[in-house]
């Protein structure tokens, strides 16, 4: 199939852009970027329809191109590994990657460093397309790595701003910290099979018991494994780089927050099912992780007043359910969430963007309000996207949703599933009260004539001028195939209870051997029953969001900020992201510092290393002090010395003499 073209495409692009990009003219440079995803996405099709004529026993179809790296009985190859999970992943990042491509040409038109912008986007889809598509756990590590150097030049985009280097600065190392974790993990796969490929690690640790008694190497893979996704995907207690990431342009928060880079998490557990499929102790640890991260990301997010924070805070709150759904061992629930996830969250980034350049970068939904009326397209590609986040049918989050939360029931996590149920209504509500303030009521900003020329405080310069207006075409298409895919998308995984067949389930089931569920005729009536009973409850919780958002900040708009004053320091707390930030700086930044001040560059690089330098020279100065003296220039001084140095060697040879 020679798949390798396909990250080969937009690697050509972000170097022919990178490279030569400031002499071409911008057409030039959107074509080349533009171009090179779009036959990127073309051929991802083609492969998808050459995938679907292949026989169950020529699945996975492996490449492999040439040997990388060997090391006695170890080695890697450069090689490409194709299953289901492998192309559901493939056509979400070109498909959704392009779209947002297309966006960005509207949003950055404005923008200085074009060129630039464009190559590290390319650059950032071939690096997740080698991470998806590796047909081993070392080259997947160097898609891995690469998406973090990307991610830190596409945050850090707007270099001169402080906040942005900072953020690109924090995206990076809070990464690297996971992925110390993820490193350890293949070191220990290394050491205990000698391989890292894997259609040669499969077979090895599919013959491990179920670690059922003490935790054990499987285990310790496993929970290594999720310190590295909990970097990636931004799950407690790696979170933190994620909300400050909005300080990139706004495409880049889709690309980043939706399809992409957080969700390689979520892949890599997915990819490792048979680890944590005989670690129980391990999958435990991710639910918890995931589940505790919904529901704390959730409440966070029902306070922020910036919209791009609230879907930032909404994002990590989504991939803590699909980690939720991952631990219970439901890895088809898991990607199901992540491919719907990909289409809702992404439009919702992107209508975003079309209201942040449509009032000339206010992002601050307090001075927002009314805008259905000016922007009529953003306004009900954002309500599709609004509603299908909320869990809402026949919309595509709600398949989604409502299988994790069924799956945590129906396999005995119960407080899990709980607290599943309360984050739905925490979404719902949040979600309809960011939609109500923007949309909604009066215009809070300035006046309209004056609206355009508000500062842009995320973008370095204007995206638009005069009243709030909708966005160019070049925009808003991609907007609306974002909101037929989020309002359909999850057709393909209508379960069984519902008298769909779940398409989704019956084509990744077999990666992760198990079967598909049942038909409905051989489903017994009252699990079929019961499973419609807890999709009415979280179809109820949404609802109940929703009239809880309405009411607060729609009929009577003045309650919300009472409830904040009558909440005092609590409502501060919860604003203030419950300090963590804070603490992290006061238990490991600051300690950091100290100690690298202190200790590293005044104990040792100055006191030891500098010291024995200037130590030296000092000596070698005072020595050269003494000898100087002796240099007066005065000729009578000058023979007595030789004479006395001569009568020293008669001495001396009349000594030798004697003995």
């Amino acid at each position: 199939m020679h798949l390798w073209i396909i990250p080969l495409l937009p690697l050509a692009g972000a170097a022919i852009n990178g490279l030569l990009g400031k002499r071409f003219a911008r057409g030039l440079v959107t074509t080349i970027a533009l171009g090179s995803t779009a036959l990127a996405f073309a051929m991802a099709l083609w492969v998808a329809a050459q995938f679907a004529g292949l026989p169950p026993d020529q699945i996975p179809h492996i490449e492999r191109y040439a040997t990388w790296l060997g090391a006695g009985s170890f080695s890697a190859d450069f090689g490409i590994y194709l299953d289901q999970l492998s192309l559901v992943m493939l056509l979400v990042v070109t498909g959704v990657g392009f779209l947002i491509h297309v966006y960005s040409v509207g949003y950055m038109e404005h923008e200085g460093g074009y060129y630039r912008y464009f190559s590290y986007l390319n650059l950032f889809m071939f690096f997740m397309l080698t991470l998806v598509l590796a047909n081993n756990y070392l080259l997947m590590f160097v898609g891995w790595e690469g998406v973090g150097l990307a991610s830190y030049l596409l945050i850090g985009f707007w270099f001169l701003k402080k906040s942005a280097a900072d953020a690109g600065k924090k995206a990076f190392i809070t990464n690297r910290v996971g992925d110390f974790g993820f490193l350890i993990a293949l070191f220990l796969l290394i050491k205990h099979f000698g391989t890292l490929q894997y259609d040669s690690l499969w077979p090895l640790i599919g013959k491990y018991p179920i670690e059922s008694g003490a935790a054990g190497l499987l285990t310790a893979i496993g929970l290594l494994m999720l310190v590295g996704a909990t970097g990636k995907s931004a799950q407690i207690p790696l979170y933190v780089w994620l909300p400050d990431a909005m300080e990139g342009p706004t495409p880049v928060s889709a690309l980043i927050h939706a399809a992409t880079m957080v969700t390689a998490g979520v892949y890599m557990v997915a990819r490792s099912h048979l680890v944590f499929n005989r670690a129980p102790d391990a999958a435990m640890a991710v639910a918890i992780i995931g589940t505790l991260t919904a529901i704390f990301a959730a409440s966070i997010g029902i306070v922020q007043t910036d919209i791009k924070k609230v879907l930032a805070y909404s994002t990590i709150s989504q991939l803590g359910y699909m980690f939720m759904a991952c631990g219970v061992l439901d890895y088809v629930g898991g990607i199901f969430h992540l491919v719907t996830h990909a289409f809702f969250k992404a439009l919702l980034f992107l209508a975003a963007g079309s209201v942040i350049h449509g009032l000339g970068g206010e992002q601050d939904m307090r001075n927002m309000g009314g805008l259905r009326k000016h922007l009529p397209y953003t306004f009900w590609c954002m309500t599709i996207a609004t509603f299908a986040i909320a869990g809402l049918p026949p919309f595509a989050g709600f398949f989604s949703k409502d299988r994790i939360l069924w799956s945590a029931w129906s396999n005995g996590y119960r407080s899990l599933w709980l607290i599943g149920v309360i984050t739905a209504g925490m979404t719902s509500f949040y979600m309809f009260r960011l939609w109500f303030l923007t949309f909604f009521g009066d215009y809070r900003g300035p006046n309209p004539e004056a609206a355009g020329h508000a500062h842009d405080a995320h973008a370095g310069g204007s995206h638009g001028h005069g009243a709030p207006h909708e966005s160019p075409m070049v925009m808003v298409v991609p907007l609306i195939i974002l909101a037929l895919l989020s309002f359909i998308g999850g057709w393909v995984g209508v379960p069984h209870s519902l008298k769909g067949s779940d398409h989704f389930d019956a084509f990744l089931s077999p990666v992760f051997h198990a079967p598909a569920a049942p038909a409905e005729g051989a489903q017994e009536q009252g699990e079929s029953t019961t499973e419609l009973a807890f999709t009415g409850i979280s179809v109820s919780i949404a609802l109940l969001g929703f009239l809880s958002a309405w009411w607060l900040y729609y009929k009577r708009p003045e309650l919300p900020g009472r409830m904040a004053k009558a909440a005092g320091g609590l409502y501060t707390f919860v604003l203030d992201k419950y300090k963590v930030d804070e603490l992290y700086g006061a238990v490991f930044i600051q300690p950091l510092i100290a100690l690298s001040l202190n200790v590293f560059w005044k104990g040792i690089d100055r006191g030891l290393i500098d010291g024995a330098v200037d130590g030296s020279a000092a000596g070698a100065r005072e020595v050269s002090d003494e000898m100087r003296q002796m240099q007066s220039g005065n000729i009578r001084s000058y023979a007595g010395w030789v004479a006395v140095g001569a009568a020293a060697v008669i001495a001396f040879m009349v000594w030798r003499g004697v003995r």
